[in-house]
């Protein structure tokens, strides 16, 4: 392995300068790195769980209920609110729709 080095003590030491400032600067990006996964962490853990069920409302002052989801639906839209199993059964009982994606009435065992 030697015989790929330089043999003067100039350029050796030139070597192990430029070799030090790589190793800092990847030491410096491993921490970066390791504080991201650790804030990545805790959001997870904060996260608060996803409802079973929610209920997309419609849009307007006075917003109505207009579509029941399973909850984490990603056709549901912005606006909705969180309701229990019971509320859900209601809802599709009363004839509100039920999201063609996510079938909450097959999830609640709701037979149409």
């Amino acid at each position: 392995m030697s015989d790929v080095l330089p043999p003067d003590l100039a350029r050796l030491r030139t070597l192990r300068t430029w070799h030090a400032m790589w190793v800092d600067r990847i030491d410096e990006t491993i921490a970066v790195a390791e504080q991201r996964e650790r804030e990545r962490q805790q959001g997870e853990e904060r996260r608060p769980p996803t409802p079973d069920w929610i209920v997309e409302l419609s849009i307007g002052l006075g917003a109505r209920p207009i579509e029941v989801h399973v909850g984490g639906c990603r056709a549901a839209g912005k606006r909705q609110r969180v309701i229990t199993r019971e509320q859900a059964l209601a809802a599709l009982a009363d004839g509100m729709r039920a999201c063609i994606h996510c079938r909450p009435d097959t999830e609640l065992g709701v037979l149409g």
